[in-house]
C-alpha cells in the first residue's frame, strides 16, 4: 500500500518538474524570439543614440515583458488543449 502511494507521489513530482522545465524553456525562448524581433526596429527614430545603455535597457525590458506575455499565451493555449482531451474522449 505504501509503495503505491510513493509511486503516485513520485509520478506527481516528476510531472510537476517536467511542467516547470517546459515553462522555463518556453519563457526563455519567447524572450529570445522577441529580442530578435526588436533588433529589426529602427531605434534611431526613438533615440538620438540608439546603441547607448538606456536604449539597450529599454530593449531588454521590452523583450522580457513581451516575451513573458507571449510565453503565457503559449502555455495557456497548451493547457487548454490538454483540457480538451478529456472533452473529446
Amino acid at each position: 500500500m505504501f509503495t503505491e502511494t510513493n509511486d503516485v507521489i513520485n509520478n506527481l513530482g516528476m510531472a510537476s518538474g517536467m511542467l516547470g522545465l517546459f515553462s522555463l524553456i518556453a519563457e526563455l525562448l519567447s524572450i529570445f524570439f522577441v529580442w530578435m524581433l526588436l533588433q529589426e526596429v529602427k531605434w534611431e527614430s526613438f533615440f538620438r543614440f540608439p546603441r547607448n545603455a538606456k536604449a539597450r535597457m529599454l530593449q531588454v525590458v521590452l523583450s522580457v515583458a513581451v516575451g513573458h506575455m507571449l510565453a503565457q499565451f503559449i502555455l495557456q493555449y497548451w493547457g487548454y488543449t490538454l483540457l480538451l482531451k478529456g472533452f473529446v474522449e
